[in-house]
């Protein structure tokens, strides 16, 4: 039987009241193809409005205890939970995202606006006493203020938990908030809006400006009423942001391309394993995913005939049948990217183990198959670049220094993984690797945020993390006695 398609159509959120936007743009369908919602999109007018609402809110917001902003979050947390269902499907079709998947991110959410409540009541104050010549006697309190306006700029393949794990912080802190989302993927933010809406805070606390990057982004990015930018995204677009947005807070988690070294006396079906799921969960459209996997060469073989057969266990079907792991890619440009990172390594050498093809399932709708690259050279661009695809490529090493050196060539540096029985050599490698996260025999995985991640050179500014996060969107206040 076929499923009726949800038709929905969004306003922006912006002061405490629901606005109508000068203009719309259609979300894709991903499950079933077409269109299933309008979404109304800001102009610079609705985005100044937006930085008005919060520039007023900002004293409303300082004057707020813990309590009450504790109050605001689980309020938030519960009404996720209560339209659990509805925002799961959202998932599924504005992100191509398994039911599975989807219901997991709105679990997901719900809780980091719980455990931000939680890190919020552990944020205390200093007494410090004068201990340098000329200040004896000098006593001061050292208080935590929230910083004042909080961009949020999302991305699209964790349309609800990236935006938590922004907003929660910034809320907690007593921070007023606008979420820019990711125009593909903005409906789940809207119903954030409406649960938020419902949760009684101030006018101004939470203003909702969905649109194109190119109409609102620099007038948002570049305004002095925000105070700090937590962003989720490219490399690129968080360049262009930073450019625009002079002195303030900038807290950026931006491209990965993560490589999991595999030496000799590694586990291979546990490498294999995190291999294949790293670089095929949510079609590999994540900033974490195992972007290149760099064999030691007397393994190499043994190790792609494994991953392939750990492939067989990923179905691409349906993203309403339960049993689905894999779905579309996000948009046609993304799936005419991987092919030509594809395509570059096949033409350099690499030999094509499984898929490679890619095929337009519904209007809109666009399947990259599970790839497996085997005898990938150094050379080729999917060693380098952030392919966000569903494609498991294979290199291979002679030594640890040669190792270190293909891992560290990226100018991404936000995650790696290294397998090894070698202690000494993980803690080696670890220490070597420009990443900022090394996990030992298993694939990246951020969590719920409980531990600091977030990358370096062109991969990020900042370290995400709820406690992180909240200590990103408060400033330092002395007052001497």
């Amino acid at each position: 039987m076929e499923r009726e398609a949800i038709r929905r159509r969004e306003q922006l959120y912006v002061g405490g009241e629901w606005v109508t936007g000068p203009d719309t743009f259609p979300v894709t369908d991903l499950a079933d193809g077409g269109t299933f919602a309008e979404v109304a999109a800001a102009d610079e007018g609705a985005a100044d409005d937006a930085l008005a609402a919060a520039e007023e809110a900002k004293a409303t917001l300082r004057d707020t205890t813990i309590p009450q902003r504790c109050e605001w979050l689980q309020a938030i947390a519960d009404g996720l939970r209560d339209r659990k269902t509805e925002l799961a499907e959202v998932i599924v079709r504005e992100a191509g995202k398994p039911i599975s998947s989807a219901r997991g991110e709105v679990d997901s959410a719900a809780e980091r606006f719980e455990r931000a409540k939680e890190e919020i009541r552990h944020l205390k104050g200093e007494y410090r006493e004068g201990t340098t010549s000329g200040h004896e006697g000098w006593e001061a309190i050292v208080k935590h203020e929230p910083v004042g306006a909080v961009l949020c700029i999302t991305p699209y393949n964790y349309p609800l938990a990236t935006t938590a794990l922004q907003v929660a912080p910034a809320l907690a802190a007593g921070n007023a908030v606008v979420v820019k989302p990711a125009s593909k993927t903005p409906v789940s933010a809207a119903i954030l809006a409406e649960i938020v809406d419902e949760a009684d805070l101030p006018d101004g606390a939470f203003n909702f400006v969905p649109g194109k990057a190119s109409a609102i982004g620099d007038t948002l990015a570049g305004d002095d009423r925000v105070n700090a930018i937590a962003m989720t995204g490219s490399s690129g677009a968080g360049k262009h942001v930073a450019y625009e947005s002079g002195m303030v807070n900038l807290h950026m988690e931006l491209g990965g391309n993560a490589p999991a070294v595999v030496f000799e006396d590694a586990d291979l079906d546990e490498a294999a394993a995190a291999a294949a799921k790293g670089s095929l969960k949510y079609a590999g459209q994540r900033c974490s995913a195992v972007s290149r996997v760099l064999a030691h060469e007397s393994v190499h073989d043994d190790l792609v005939e494994r991953i392939d057969a750990g492939m067989d266990d990923w179905v691409q079907g349906d993203l309403f049948d339960e049993d689905t792991d894999l779905g579309p890619l996000i948009s046609e440009e993304q799936a005419d990217w991987v092919e030509e990172l594809v395509e570059d390594a096949v033409e350099r050498g690499a030999t094509v183990v499984r898929g490679g093809d890619r095929h337009e399932q519904a209007e809109g709708v666009h399947v990259f198959e599970p790839t497996l690259l085997a005898d990938v050279p150094q050379d080729a661009r999917i060693i380098d670049e952030e392919q966000f695809g569903p494609v498991c490529a294979v290199t291979t090493f002679e030594d640890d220094d040669e190792a270190l050196d293909v891992a560290n060539r990226s100018d991404l540096a936000l995650d790696a993984c290294v397998f090894t029985s070698d202690y000494d050599r993980a803690m080696r490698m670890a220490e070597y690797i420009d990443a900022g996260a090394v996990r030992i025999n298993g694939a990246p995985s951020h969590g719920l945020g409980d531990i600091p991640f977030g990358g370096n050179e062109d991969s990020g500014i900042g370290r995400e993390g709820l406690d992180s996060t909240i200590h990103e969107f408060v400033r330092k206040k002395s007052i001497i006695l």
